[in-house]
């Protein structure tokens, strides 16, 4: 009797009925959401979602272009692309790594950076995509490795091109050299052009032309599985390669310069005037492009930079100096175009030069002075006092306003990366950098080139064009044309910067008389030739100061504080086909040392003759 009054049947059916229809209609809910959500992605996204499943079946590989190749003015190659092959291992398909590894390096060297990188890239890559274990493999090393490649399952040989410059020293500063692309460089590059590439251009022609040599990357569609492993090939575009750059830079001139200077350091720069065709581009001492392509090894990296010959210093369009008496010439045409002297106005030389109501005396090189000269004397001789004097009239305002449009102070704009612009010293630039006014006894420095003046040896080599030109001012360049796959030659035409104008077209021409007498019987005396005529002007670059009372003395001073020797010139006088400027550190004077290795390099272009003997008649200044 008290089990039924606990029991209300009726309560408990309504209870599990109603919790029933909750559920049911719960069910019916979270069923209407899936299928409105299943609406909504089939229906709505379905091209979104379509285009996610292709990205992930369909992947896009680069194809990189080969690089354009580089020839010299006679077609001989200065830059070409060898293949490089590389031992590579593909994980998975490899039983034992280790054992794998031990068998390799009995067959191989295998150094320890070899297997650095190795462990580095292994742990970034799939394991059926191939990581290298050595690169740049020799001949000796591919031959042992196929005779036992059988037993290496998983481990391939791999081809790539790799750069390669057969002349090695001979053309690294004016080619330059490629290198693996930085996080600088991947910066500001195109990223889809360079998708597949590792190198890019690092300096010289190399870098100047980077967007011809590099050519347009191609591209093949592979269908790949969840794996991300290829299944087959669907679309493919091949790369454009690069242009192949031909030069105005004669290869054996190059060499000829290279042993003219022998074992001193110094630039040689040489140009044809009639079109600006870089000839010729040296600095001494070098280093082996072919050693950065693939990554310098830290040690040899470290020894060239520490060297003290700074072999990697590209002293012909970097280096800059006081350009010395070379600068003489273009002075003297300043003072003729203002008309502030003539070809009879005659300065007397005791020797020294002093500014009126000043005691100090500013040196000419001939302690004993030259007497009486008039401009073409004070050119031959090389006399200081003569221009000390020049300079003094002028101002320092107008003589740097004329030598500045011979380019002095400003780059060339030559197409060869990493060019400096010298310093041409004004009013302005001395407050500008220094606070301090101009003073009268730093414009006659400047009339002999030294100071702070500074010119770089292609800066002189373009001035000498301008004047055997008679003022005609060609941009220096040193390829002449370019060629794009199955396209015809493109060639450069001669860009000519601009003309100097001179009162009277003779003034150009009692100049080059002045410099064609330096040859035939002043300070440059002792490389005249009977084959042709040179025009040239020696030059010396003081490397420190001497007192008012101090006398210069080589023999008694180490080597690294002897001047430098420099020598401008062009030849044949009556029909220029090569201006030359060369530089010699602490070589001395300019008539003894830098004039001789002119001479050998001009022998070597006009007459196509071996290094020349030198003249063994002695000469002064």
């Amino acid at each position: 009797m008290m089990e039924s009054r606990l029991e209300d049947r009726k309560r408990e059916v309504r209870l599990v009925a109603t919790r029933a229809l909750i559920a049911a209609l719960l069910v019916i809910s979270a069923l209407a959401a899936v299928i409105v959500r299943l609406v909504h992605l089939q229906i709505d996204q379905h091209e979104h979602f379509s285009v996610l499943s292709q990205d992930n079946r369909v992947k896009v590989q680069p194809l990189p272009p080969a690089r354009g190749l580089i020839y010299d003015a006679a077609g001989v190659l200065l830059a070409d692309n060898h293949p490089s092959f590389s031992l590579e291992i593909t994980i998975e398909k490899v039983a034992d790594l280790e054992e794998t590894l031990a068998d390799l390096a009995r067959l191989i060297r295998i150094e320890p950076q070899d297997l650095a990188r190795f462990e580095r890239q292994k742990r970034r890559r799939m394991r059926f995509q191939p990581v290298p274990i050595r690169l740049n493999l020799t001949e000796s090393e591919l031959a042992r490795f196929a005779v036992d490649a059988h037993r290496f399952v998983g481990v391939e040989v791999r081809a790539e091109l790799i750069r390669t410059y057969p002349r090695g020293e001979q053309t690294a500063h004016v080619l330059g050299y490629v290198g693996r692309i930085n996080e600088q460089e991947l910066a500001r590059i195109d990223r889809g052009n360079y998708a597949g590439t590792q190198f890019i251009g690092k300096s010289g022609v190399e870098k100047a032309h980077e967007a011809l040599l590099h050519g347009q990357v191609g591209y093949q569609q592979v269908e790949v599985n969840a794996r991300g492993r290829v299944i087959r090939t669907l679309e493919s575009r091949p790369p454009v390669s690069g242009q192949d750059l031909y030069l105005y830079l004669d290869i054996a001139l190059q060499q000829a310069a290279q042993e003219a200077l022998g074992d001193e350091r110094g630039a040689v720069v040489a140009i044809d005037p009639r079109n600006g065709g870089v000839l010729a581009l040296v600095s001494n001492p070098s280093f082996d492009p072919n050693l950065f392509v693939e990554g310098i090894s830290q040690a040899n990296y470290q020894a060239l930079l520490s060297s003290p010959d700074k072999p990697l210093y590209n002293r012909a369009v970097r280096g800059q100096y006081p350009p010395g008496s070379t600068i003489k010439p273009f002075v003297g045409l300043a003072g003729l175009a203002s008309g502030i002297t003539t070809e009879r106005r005659t300065t007397f030389c005791p020797g020294h030069f002093s500014l009126p109501g000043h005691s100090h005396r500013f040196r000419c090189w001939k302690r004993g002075g030259h007497g009486a000269q008039n401009l073409e004397q004070g050119i031959v001789q090389s006399c200081d006092v003569y221009f000390y004097d020049l300079a003094n009239r002028m101002g320092i305002d107008r003589l740097s306003a004329f030598l500045s449009d011979f380019g002095f102070g400003q780059v060339t704009g030559i197409d060869v990366a990493g060019e400096l612009g010298g310093l041409m010293p004004t009013r302005e630039w001395k407050r500008r950098t220094r606070n301090q006014p101009w003073y009268p006894g730093e414009t006659l420095i400047v009339g002999i080139g030294q100071g702070s003046y500074l010119a770089t040896p292609l800066q002189l080599a373009v001035a000498t064009a301008a004047v055997a030109n008679h003022g005609q001012v060609i941009q220096p360049r040193v390829v002449r044309a370019a060629q794009a796959p199955g396209d015809a030659l493109a060639r450069a035409q001669p860009l000519v910067s601009h003309r100097i104008a001179l009162g009277e077209e003779w003034q150009w021409q009692r100049i080059v008389d002045a410099m064609a007498k330096v040859v035939e019987g002043g300070t440059a005396r002792r490389i005249r030739t009977p084959e042709y005529r040179i025009a040239g002007k020696t030059g010396t670059s003081q490397v420190f100061s001497l007192g008012q009372n101090q006398t210069y003395n080589a023999a008694r001073l180490p080597k690294h504080l002897h001047d430098h020797a420099l020598f401008v010139a062009f030849a044949p006088v009556d029909d220029p086909r090569i201006a030359i400027a060369v530089i010699i550190e602490h070589g001395g004077g300019g008539g003894a040392a830098a004039a001789p290795v002119a001479r050998r390099i001009m022998d070597a272009y006009l007459l196509g003759s071996t290094l020349a003997k030198e003249d063994e008649e002695g000469a002064g200044g």
